[in-house]
């Protein structure tokens, strides 16, 4: 079914409009303010341990937003519980009446050609290696001119509170996806819209070209992967990939040979198991293989065995495993051996498996495991365990772990002398140098940070053929001025090179401000580009790690679609850069920090 539309959900949106019509919206707000505050603000309150989105931020958003959320999203497991109703009154309790309308005049108004030998930026890792690494041609920027980069336009995401898409760049036009799953073509020069495309739910990833410059792939956070027309973005075909309720794609897929390969993940089940009623847990993690041209399965490999019933809580709820061991990022390929690296996630609840927190080698063809090395074992944890009173953590495993998820893509290298060396980093704080060609032995190990819950390396890495570099979290919310940093190691030996601490923040007072700096870097030759959570976009330089240009985005933008945008945290996917132009997202709300909704260009004159 072809989705090429700017609103979210014609029937959604009907439907609520007739029950208030019918029933009454100031009663029904009232019905769910008591709904709100007998299930939901536990979760939605200061302090929570599901980071989830606080009621200022969610009413920011439409009712009808809020209630495909609570209906078909990221909500619907905890939501099910509650009547029709219920969910159509919370949703009016929070949301706002109407979501803004993208103008007509915000679509670019010419056709424009394809520019098919421009600079690009493909996926999340820009490459097969997953390097993030510009060169120096494709970049159209180097240490001499980035000072000078200025913002060129900005685009709102209308009623979006978290701009959390990967900026994918093909033939002078930028891909976006966007919190409530529409998907953008922009012109990279003037932010225009070339065509609109709406997913089924959230799309985080980033964007994958076909050989011929003809299709894109991507996923989003409903477990689907579509096919569109790169031209007019019609689709082409749409696959769901698994029928887990929480199972959703972070990583970026990888295209090789006619195959893309797809990371699944689901930690919203990790989330939910927060709540004492929920039957934790049965989601794990895979990485499939489809065919590019139609979108059938060839394989599918889960990184745990299938769960089954293990008992009950002392509450008398359910308890399944084994469970997790998600794939959250986009894998590395390896063309000379036919292997894909990736890194795993933690499992939810018992019994712990070999493959959590480990560093995965897949056959490209087989799809079987060749190699494995888990980093760090025993790592069991949800979110049961943070709740505040102990009747509430009933969840939480007996000898629960640390919440150590590998989040951050492989990167494969070469040490010249026919030696190759892939470089991983965890939310511990450990950077590991491992073998690709002897079964994955450590190399080397560096630690960059204390890590955590929030800490150490989060969402991504870039390496040059001598360097690697990281952003650091580090993020504790009673403590806003501590954490963050970049720091760059040699990929050769592991020491560091240098380290930059994060600037003391000016936006203290904010409520969500943090020096705190979790988001993914990306390079260029003499300039790495980090984010933060304090709203900062900063270029470093690569030689001595010196701040060298500093945006601050947390302020209002006019924005070249006339939707109203402000700037926020920092967090995620990271910018992306080519043709002398630097693409970034600002804002994220799930922390909680500081809620934005707009998409920004940088360009020299």
């Amino acid at each position: 079914m072809t989705r090429i539309l700017a609103g979210h959900s014609l029937g959604a949106a009907l439907f609520l409009s007739l029950f208030f019509a019918v029933f009454g919206g100031a009663a029904r707000a009232q019905e769910g303010e008591a709904v709100f505050n007998k299930l939901c603000v536990n979760c939605h309150k200061d302090g929570s341990p599901t980071q989830a989105p606080l009621p200022d931020v969610l009413r920011k958003m439409s009712s009808e937003n809020i209630l495909d959320a609570l209906e078909n999203g990221k909500m619907k497991a905890i939501a099910q519980r509650l009547s029709a109703a219920d969910r159509m009154a919370v949703a009016k309790f929070l949301g706002t009446a109407t979501s803004e309308t993208i103008p007509q005049s915000a679509y670019c108004s010419s056709p424009g050609p394809v520019m098919a030998n421009a600079p690009g930026w493909m996926g999340g890792g820009i490459d097969l290696i997953n390097s993030r690494y510009q060169t120096a041609e494709n970049a159209g920027l180097t240490a001499a001119t980035v000072p000078n980069l200025k913002l060129k336009w900005a685009f709102g995401f209308p009623g979006a509170t978290t701009a959390f898409g990967i900026p994918s760049i093909f033939g002078g036009r930028v891909l976006i996806g966007s919190q409530h799953g529409q998907v953008f073509s922009l012109d990279a020069k003037t932010g225009c819209i070339r065509w609109m495309y709406q997913a089924t739910e959230g799309v985080r990833t980033g964007f994958v070209m076909s050989a011929d410059n003809k299709t894109v792939y991507f996923g989003d956070q409903h477990a689907i992967v579509h096919a569109l027309d790169f031209e007019s973005g019609k689709e082409l075909w749409e696959t769901k990939i698994d029928d887990h309720p929480l199972a959703i794609v972070t990583g970026t897929p990888k295209l090789v040979d006619g195959r893309l390969y797809v990371p699944l993940s689901g930690g919203e089940e990790e989330v939910n198991a927060g709540n004492p009623d929920y039957k934790c847990c049965t989601l794990r993690g895979a990485m499939v293989a489809l065919n590019a041209a139609d979108g059938k399965q060839i394989w599918k490999t889960f990184t745990v065995d299938a769960p089954k019933l293990l008992g009950k809580t002392a509450k008398g709820t359910e308890i399944w495993g084994p469970n997790g061991a998600s794939l959250w990022t986009s894998p590395t390929v390896d063309t000379a051996k036919g292997l894909l690296y990736i890194g795993t996630g933690v499992n939810y609840t018992g019994p712990n498996t070999k493959y959590s927190d480990a560093l995965l080698a897949f056959d490209m063809k087989t799809g079987k495991i060749v190699w494995s090395n888990q980093l760090l074992a025993n790592d069991v944890y949800n979110f049961g365990c943070l709740a505040e009173k102990p009747e509430l953590q009933t969840n939480c495993p007996k000898n629960k772990g640390y919440n150590m998820d590998i989040g951050v893509s492989p990167i494969l290298r070469s040490l010249g002398g026919g030696k190759r060396i892939l470089l991983v980093g965890m939310k511990n704080g450990l950077v590991f140098g491992i073998d690709p060609d002897k079964k994955g032995k450590i190399l080397w190990q560096t630690r960059v940070s204390p890590g955590g819950l929030q800490g150490g390396l989060i969402w991504g890495s870039a390496a040059d053929e001598k360097s690697v570099y990281y952003s650091i979290s580090d993020w504790v919310p009673p403590q806003p001025e501590n954490g963050g940093g970049v720091v760059s190691i040699d990929i050769a030996t592991g020491k560091v090179n240098w380290r930059t601490p994060a600037p003391k923040p000016a936006c203290l007072a904010i409520k969500g401000c943090s020096a705190g700096q979790p988001g993914a870097v990306a390079l260029i030759s003499g300039v790495v580009f980090a984010t933060s959570l304090d709203g900062h976009l900063r270029a470093y330089s690569t030689t001595d790690g010196k701040i060298i240009w500093d945006y601050d985005t947390l302020r209002d933008f006019d924005t070249v679609n006339g939707i109203k945008a402000h700037g926020g945290s920092m967090n995620g996917t990271g910018p992306s850069v080519a043709g002398g132009m630097v693409f970034s997202n600002s804002g994220y709300s799930r922390n909680p920090v500081m809620p934005g909704n707009v998409f920004l260009a940088f360009g020299v004159e």
